[in-house]
């Protein structure tokens, strides 16, 4: 349970301040093997067993630069407009914490390898708004502290607590905006709005998978305000580790709700980090935050400096691929969808299965309505992200088409996609296993059509006598006697043609 805090409503908030926001984004890169080291990063591996004395800072381990590392640092400093230094080395970033197996981590302080940027993020209403870069820099991470024995899982109350290194030295990038104003009463947003777009920039660059919820991707949200009319910030705050899209724009809502109840009530804003806490969107105090000069930076001495050859930062520009906000704005007009409908997709993470499915072959509007509509729900349903689901855009494209032939309708498609999701084979094994293809055959029709006309004389008698529109009773009578299975066009063609009706 979090304690709590009194809070004045957010638009009272915004009535007497500014909100200015700094946001800081942990990327965690998908190479191979660690920045400094050889060891594996692979994932669920026992615990200290991708370890080796580099990356557990044993005496004279010496480390060696990651060149995939370096070039995915450049590729992300380009896709954010930055200038790439000519010129930059790592330092030690010097503080004692049990998951920093070497009480320092090698990161970048002073001369970060790409720097001055901006990204533009398109909001809910298709307002861009351009948040400017200060850094991106190259660090590693830490290790992985689990406390046992408490009911939160935090170290408070807990009985002891448990080290897995294999984490520690996996590449990171670390990218930090310059401080984030005039976004007023839409500032948490805009934070969401930029997180989303900066996890689209990174899959797109195929750097990282930049999963959220798996820790591949986090964001430290940093939060001052001011009364209105004054230039100078307040003290800010940071909540750290933020894991989901959502959670970025509740954590910044939280802050400046509670920001706004300290300062009005005459209190004072201590500058420390937060813990964010999912279950409400609080957020509780964490440690006093130390000044950058605590942490006694300075040149890591066995490393040399990191200096990208102009030719080769042209020639990883040239192969940028199309970046996300480009992407969309070209989809939208393809597909002739509103700019609302867009980020639906995009917040669902929809873009890349539904872009696969119509490569597979499907119509634009049958891919969007699949995975936006019958797979959106199991996703939902299962609690897993659309790309997990155990189904693959050429089985949606599939699906599609069996409808497009007349061999299933919507009904009957929902069918077989549960089959497919539920592992049992690829959609035409479902449709034959479940014998679910629709009936289009007049002889298996015609007994249903006039068993449903002998059972509802009433509405027969309508519609000979000139209420059509009466005929669909009779064809979902068809349609349950078929379980679903009936061609339902051509039901309605066989009453009609059996009442000695013409179609309307």
């Amino acid at each position: 349970m979090t304690a709590t805090i009194d809070l004045v409503s957010y638009e009272d908030a915004l009535a007497a301040y500014d909100p200015v926001m700094g946001l800081e984004v942990h990327v965690e890169l998908g190479t191979r093997t660690k920045m400094f080291c050889g060891c594996s990063t692979e994932l669920f591996a026992d615990a200290n067993s991708q370890t080796c004395p580099t990356c557990l800072g044993l005496p004279g381990a010496l480390p060696v630069v990651n060149e995939i590392g370096v070039e995915s640092a450049v590729k992300i400093g380009l896709a954010l407009n930055c200038e790439i230094a000519e010129w930059c080395r790592f330092a030690r970033k010097n503080y004692f914490y049990p998951d920093m197996p070497k009480n320092f981590q090698t990161s970048q302080y002073d001369e970060p390898i790409a720097f001055n940027g901006h990204l533009d993020v398109q909001l809910e209403d298709g307002e861009v708004f351009r948040v400017q870069i200060e850094r991106a820099h190259m660090e590693e991470d830490t290790g992985k502290s689990t406390h046992v024995g408490g009911a939160t899982g935090r170290i408070q109350g807990a009985s002891h607590s448990l080290l897995d290194y294999n984490r520690a030295g996996i590449p990171l990038i670390e990218i930090v905006t310059k401080p984030i104003e005039g976004a007023g009463e839409r500032a948490p947003e805009v934070a969401r709005a930029y997180v989303a777009e900066l996890r689209e920039l990174i899959k797109a660059l195929d750097v990282s998978e930049a999963r959220m919820d798996k820790g591949q991707m986090r964001c430290d949200v940093n939060l001052s305000l001011r009364p209105h009319g004054r230039e100078a910030f307040g003290t800010r705050s940071e909540t750290k580790n933020v894991n989901s899209l959502r959670s970025v724009e509740r954590a910044a809502r939280f802050e400046i709700q509670r920001h706004a109840a300290v300062l009005s009530s005459g209190g004072t804003i201590v500058q420390e980090t937060r813990h964010f806490h999912e279950e409400d969107g609080s957020t509780t105090s964490g440690r006093i935050k130390d000044n950058a000069e605590d942490y006694r930076y300075f040149p890591e001495p066995d490393l040399v400096p990191v200096a990208p050859a102009r030719s080769w930062v042209e020639e990883l520009r040239g192969r940028l691929p199309e970046l996300p906000l480009a992407r969309r704005n070209r989809l939208r007009e393809e597909w002739g969808v509103s700019a609302h409908d867009m980020q639906s997709m995009v917040n669902a993470g929809a873009i890349d299965p539904i872009v696969a499915t119509i490569t597979a072959g499907a119509p634009a509007d049958q891919a969007r309505k699949w995975w936006m509509g019958e797979l959106a729900r199991s996703a939902n349903e299962s609690g897993k992200a659309l790309d997990d689901l155990p189904i693959t855009p050429e089985a949606v494209a599939r699906v599609a088409a069996l409808v497009d032939s007349g061999d299933l309708n919507d009904k009957l498609a929902r069918q077989v996609i549960e089959g497919v999701l539920a592992g049992e084979g690829d959609p035409d094994t479902v449709v034959t296993e479940r014998g679910l293809k629709v009936v289009s055959d007049d002889g298996a029709l015609g007994t249903a059509v006039d068993e449903a006309i002998a059972g509802n004389p009433g509405i027969a008698d309508k519609i000979r006598g000139g209420k059509v529109q009466a005929a669909g009773a009779l064809v979902g009578a068809v349609m349950k006697a078929t379980r679903g299975q009936a061609d339902a066009a051509r039901v309605k063609e066989l009453i009609l043609d059996r009442l000695g009706v013409a179609e309307g």
